[in-house]
């Protein structure tokens, strides 16, 4: 059985995850359905490869979501996602068109099609691969974010956004890792004037984001961390930002600050791990990203892909329904 006007999505909690789906979603012009699911052991931990046991993955009380009608799209993000847009197509007598984000690290033929970056280096006829991650940045969601926050458009010019990310494999991103960068942020703030728009991220250390606060205190501007410092003013910093400055662990971050247009730099103290090094060469080739005091950088045509992606997606299952 099968509903023709659904698009399932189909993630874990994790944030970036749910931007990634959810954004592709939004240009395949059927009512979208968010399912949030967990799987259980011994699959949480051998997904997608272990596919025995069909709804026996997910938890009792998550096995009633995940069933028929089945879509007739599915779209799915990260590796526990992986295993049950791979079910689908069985399930569904391979009628729903399923589509994974990410690499799933096997035959990426298990899927109608993969979306994944190339610096994954994944190939295959179904196979996608975009230059950064996929987002929601176009020019309708920057004027929505400074219609949001309109104060945000008061502060001084330059206005200079900040992301901040966090420490992960390979990437430190320590107190003196702090220090350095306020140290480029406010020589450059000494000889422009302008203001500072600092955003952590969950992954950002505590004591990163209370080292941001102390230096940036006399400085125009601000410094959001959750919801103790009101609501997320992330589309707005995007929306009024002459140029963005962004911490180099984050793919989802830099593709996002590069959909924007204005200048995007980064600051990085040591090599970073091949696959995101990739990353970051890709993006400088295309003029997209640049070091942290680099003063000629330029605004470039922004790294929008999500709508091009949904397009061909569309046109690959209407392609399938005529033949």
């Amino acid at each position: 059985m099968l509903r023709r006007d659904e698009c399932w999505v189909i993630t874990d909690d994790a944030a970036g995850n749910q931007r990634q789906a959810l954004a592709l979603a939004e240009h395949m012009q059927r009512p979208v359905r968010h399912l949030r699911l967990r799987l259980r052991a011994p699959w949480s931990w051998l997904s997608p490869r272990f596919a025995i046991g069909g709804t026996l993955a997910l938890p009792v009380a998550q096995r009633r979501l995940f069933a028929p009608p089945w879509p007739e799209l599915a779209i799915g993000c990260g590796r526990s996602a992986a295993l049950l847009t791979r079910m689908l197509r069985p399930l569904s007598g391979g009628r729903c068109y399923t589509v994974q984000i990410l690499d799933p690290r096997i035959d990426p033929g298990h899927w109608d099609a993969v979306i994944a970056p190339r610096h994954d280096g994944l190939d295959g006829a179904n196979v996608l691969r975009p230059l950064g991650s996929l987002n929601t940045v176009d020019e309708r969601w920057l004027a929505d974010g400074r219609d949001a926050c309109p104060l945000l458009g008061e502060l001084p010019q330059p206005r200079v956004g900040v992301l901040l990310g966090g420490p992960r494999r390979g990437i430190d991103l320590h107190d003196d890792y702090a220090d350095r960068l306020l140290g480029h942020l406010l020589a450059r703030h000494r000889r422009e004037g302008g203001s500072v728009l600092v955003l952590a991220s969950r992954r950002t250390p505590a004591t990163l984001i209370e080292r941001f606060r102390g230096a940036l205190r006399d400085v125009p501007g601000i410094v959001w961390a959750g919801p103790d410092d009101g609501r997320n003013p992330f589309p707005g910093v995007l929306g009024w930002a002459d140029r963005l400055v962004v911490t180099p662990d984050s793919v989802n971050m830099l593709s996002e600050a590069c959909a924007v247009g204005c200048p995007v730099h980064t600051f990085t103290l040591a090599p970073l791990p091949p696959r995101i090094a990739r990353f970051h060469q890709a993006l400088r080739e295309a003029g997209l990203l640049h070091d942290i005091d680099d003063t000629s950088a330029l605004s470039q045509p922004p790294l929008r892909e999500t709508a091009a992606l949904a397009r061909e997606l569309l046109a690959r299952m209407a392609a399938r329904q005529r033949d």
